[in-house]
């Protein structure tokens, strides 16, 4: 089935008092972090649940497997939890995919929230069960997240209003203003899903890309394999978040320009969202129009009901 064609889900608002149950589908995490970050939420006014299990570890991951994937398909199983945010990335969601009881996860219509390897999740959601996902900060991440990702995160799960994010500091690489699906997150774990079943079909869609610790050749190597797999070919549009520890900006929007230049959809830089001091949450999944002369990506509709 076309991406196009999936029925979208839509997850229900958050409301004071909901129940929110944190997950850690990928690698292991700092206790001390997470339960900061556990704090920011519940002054937030949610209740916050932790699974028992959460704080297994093998090697760099959170528990084997097997273990990973029950928790996340149980709190998507559980009517009591209304969202399921993530403990932090790092790596393993990729080692789990196959395990996950999608059918579950399209019919829970919860809120899912995280960022980095979360990518993985966030993607292969998407193009499985139609869920609208957000991309942005994770337990971890919350306790040290500045006031700009904290109040972006909180509109974003509780409003039903239509969502504008105009960059600070926007940058257009390429002019032009285009619509489709807004997907995408981290370009190395999306590199990753090339070439295995849970490749994301990009036709259509408005592509969001972010990194981390990754030197400029790296993402030069990254963006030409999926360029050489023709994941770009009917791509609607591109706009990158922040690229933290990866060389100045200045380079990276230069390898950019220079593998996208065939291509004639808009290229917009300097999205708050990623790893860097500023977080700004996202949906994904949800058609969006991209604005690179105006420096805004502007949802069509809600991402919540």
């Amino acid at each position: 089935m076309e991406n196009a064609e999936i029925q979208r889900v839509f997850p229900s608002a958050l409301q004071p008092g909901d129940m929110v149950g944190i997950v850690a589908p990928a690698g292991a995490f700092d206790h001390m972090k997470l339960h900061r970050g556990i704090s920011v939420l519940e002054q937030m006014g949610f209740k916050v649940f932790t699974p028992k299990g959460l704080f297994e570890k093998e090697d760099y991951l959170a528990g084997s497997d097997e273990h990973r994937a029950h928790l996340l398909n149980h709190l998507f199983q559980e009517p009591s939890i209304k969202a399921v945010i993530c403990a932090r990335g790092g790596f393993g969601s990729i080692r789990i995919m196959s395990l996950l009881d999608y059918e579950i996860i399209r019919e829970s219509q919860k809120i899912f929230l995280g960022f980095s390897d979360i990518t993985a999740l966030l993607s292969v959601f998407e193009t499985r069960c139609g869920l609208i996902s957000f991309h942005g900060p994770m337990i971890t991440s919350l306790a040290d997240a500045d006031k700009e990702s904290m109040d972006a995160m909180y509109r974003a799960l509780t409003s039903n209003r239509k969502l504008t994010i105009k960059p600070a500091k926007g940058l257009t690489l390429k002019p032009g203003v285009s619509a489709g699906i807004v997907t995408g997150g981290n370009l190395a774990t999306l590199c990753h899903l090339v070439g295995t079943p849970f490749e994301p079909d990009l036709a259509g869609h408005i592509l969001v890309l972010e990194d981390i610790g990754e030197p400029h050749y790296k993402i030069d190597r990254m963006l030409i394999q999926m360029k050489l797999a023709g994941c770009f070919n009917k791509l609607a549009g591109l706009a990158l978040g922040s690229f933290e520890n990866c060389g100045t900006l200045e380079g990276v929007y230069r390898i950019v320009e220079r593998i996208f230049k065939e291509f004639t959809f808009p290229v917009l830089a300097g999205f708050e969202i990623g790893h860097g001091k500023t977080n700004i949450t996202f949906p994904v999944g949800l058609k969006a129009t991209l604005d690179a002369d105006n420096h805004m990506l502007i949802y069509h509709s809600p991402a919540i009901k």
